[in-house]
């Protein structure tokens, strides 16, 4: 490959932390969701945008929330669990199940988000990616295959609007 193509190639997944990242994501699910091993996981975050304005000063401040999200094909349920990104802690599971939820689709702009609308007051939006290097903001955990079954998953069986 050459000093130029390993320079240019970016950055490379560590698969062992990552495989040791999704363990510690099963536990966590496995211990808020009963019947955790029903589900297959993918991490995700969701973001919170705040704007502001102070006369001359003009910006918005994000904050991300990261997720542990299962679902389960045969109930057609997503289970989402908030977490943190080492995976030291996580909150109570919140569940999205098809026949309980007023509408879901996946929106690719402005980013790549599956959206729930659980009723008609809030809603969740899911973003997912194969991988995302920060490890400040994000799991640090590699999920090409995982993510291609969990869109396959959400719009085959629970998209709906």
């Amino acid at each position: 490959m050459g000093l130029f193509g390993k320079l240019f190639k970016g950055p490379e997944i560590d698969m062992e932390k990552s495989r040791a990242n999704a363990e510690k994501m099963r536990v966590l699910f496995n211990h808020m969701v009963e019947n955790g091993d029903d589900y297959k996981l993918i991490f995700g975050y969701t973001e919170d945008v705040s704007r502001f304005n102070y006369g001359f000063v003009h910006g918005s401040k994000t904050k991300i929330g990261n997720l542990i999200v299962g679902w389960n094909k045969e109930s057609k349920t997503i289970a989402v669990v908030p977490t943190v990104p080492d995976l030291s802690g996580c909150g109570e599971a919140t569940y999205y199940r098809y026949n309980d939820i007023l509408k879901a689709y996946r929106n690719k702009y402005p980013t790549d988000a599956f959206v729930i609308y659980p009723d008609k007051k809030g809603y969740i939006a899911i973003n997912a990616y194969d991988w995302l290097e920060d490890e400040k903001l994000y799991v640090y955990v590699s999920q090409e295959k995982e993510l291609a079954e969990f869109t396959e998953f959400f719009m085959n069986s629970f998209y709906k609007k």
